[in-house]
């Protein structure tokens, strides 16, 4: 399991959505199962998945994060 902190709940909420848009399931972990501040996507890894898989989930992560900062900024 990777943790990836990303901080609120409604980014971490979004990103879950943004991922969940491209075919992936990362859920979202948030207060009271983590500290407030601290909301994060739950990776979940194992040997059945295949190095494409896991290269797409990576290139879904650097959209998200490009979308996500995008946002901020705006």
């Amino acid at each position: 399991i990777q943790p990836v902190v990303i901080g609120g709940n409604g980014a971490a909420m979004a990103a879950m959505d943004a991922l969940w848009q491209r075919g992936f399931w990362v859920p979202a972990i948030r207060p009271p199962t983590v500290a407030e501040g601290t909301a994060r996507l739950r990776i979940s890894l194992s040997a059945a998945h295949t190095a494409e898989q896991v290269q797409a989930l990576a290139d879904a992560l650097l959209q998200v994060a490009a979308l996500t900062a995008a946002e901020a900024a705006a």
